[in-house]
């Protein structure tokens, strides 16, 4: 039986972890894991692959910290470190453990953590690091992250998914002119997978910021930062500020996408339905079935209720 996910008045504690690591009996580990989370009253999504785990969660404290001690109780994830911050309340609507193939998709057969990656360079490091002229900072996430927030002087890929990552590097990166290359991304996960693939193709020196942004974000002071804005984060704060709390943007109700003010003022935005990215691929039952989501909050809100899918 599934226990009560309301918190009441109590904060949210959000936990963002991963671990590469030989998870064969995958399939197996769901079940268990489900019941486990739904039991600590917990809201999140957690993926499962034979490469390892990648998840969030949110829920009171002592769910979550329950929860870790349980994954760390298997030697294979003895090791699994967790990054925290807060919510009013969870993020999540619901709570999935899932199965997939990579628990994060870079889609290039061969590349395994485990094996080789870059050097990790700690947040206290990563300035000096990134202000080397020697140095190419690339920041590996996805044109509407970067959008949001990223490092002073870093290059932007342009890539729509992760997916697209390999493709870039081999048009924009050659391994004998580019001797330094520094990776970052939102918690770290990309960049296991990014300099792996940067070690393969032959890069001798390759780096990546130890626990990604949200490392930095906590470890180094505002005035010290060369962190510029917000940072996207996969649930429904949408953005976090470099004191980690929750940031002011909504998501776009079709795509999930951040709506920044430039979508606002796009003749190819409507309200409640679509944004300038996906306005060309909303199908008209969707639109229907989107504005008939936009009464049921606004018949919620003079309810004074909250509709579940009201973020």
């Amino acid at each position: 039986m599934s226990a009560d996910t309301s918190t009441g008045n109590e904060r949210a504690l959000v936990a963002a972890f991963y671990h590469f690591t030989a998870l064969p009996d995958c399939e197996a580990l769901r079940g268990p894991l489900q019941q486990s989370c739904e039991e600590l009253g917990l809201l999140g999504t957690i993926l499962l692959a034979p490469e390892g785990i990648n998840g969030t969660v949110a829920g009171p404290e002592h769910g979550v910290r329950r929860l870790l001690r349980r994954l760390r109780s298997d030697s294979r994830l003895s090791e699994l470190q967790a990054k925290f911050s807060w919510a009013d309340a969870a993020p999540f609507y619901r709570m999935k453990v899932r199965l997939k193939k990579e628990i994060v998709s870079l889609g290039v057969a061969g590349i395994d953590p485990q094996q080789e990656v870059g050097d990790y360079v700690a947040p206290s490091d990563w300035n000096a690091l990134i202000q080397r002229d020697d140095v190419r900072v690339i920041d590996t996430r996805n044109d509407y992250e970067v959008n949001l927030g990223t490092f002073a002087g870093a290059e932007d890929p342009g890539t729509r998914s992760f997916r697209e990552f390999p493709a870039w590097v081999e048009e924009h990166l050659d391994p004998e002119t580019d001797e330094h290359v520094a990776m970052f991304c939102t918690g770290g996960i990309r960049c296991e997978k990014s300099t792996a693939l940067l070690k393969q193709l032959g890069f001798k020196n390759v780096y990546h910021l130890d626990g990604g942004i949200l490392n930095y974000l906590e470890q180094v002071q505002l005035d010290d930062s060369l962190w510029q804005g917000d940072c996207f984060v996969f649930d429904n704060r949408v953005t976090v500020d470099h004191d980690l709390r929750e940031g002011d943007l909504e998501v776009c109700p079709a795509c999930r996408m951040p709506i920044t003010a430039a979508d606002r003022a796009s003749p190819r935005f409507e309200l409640h339905v679509s944004c300038p990215r996906c306005f060309d691929r909303l199908t008209p039952e969707r639109r229907e079935a989107l504005l008939e989501r936009a009464r049921q909050i606004e018949l919620a809100a003079a309810r004074g209720e909250q509709h579940i899918g009201s973020r």
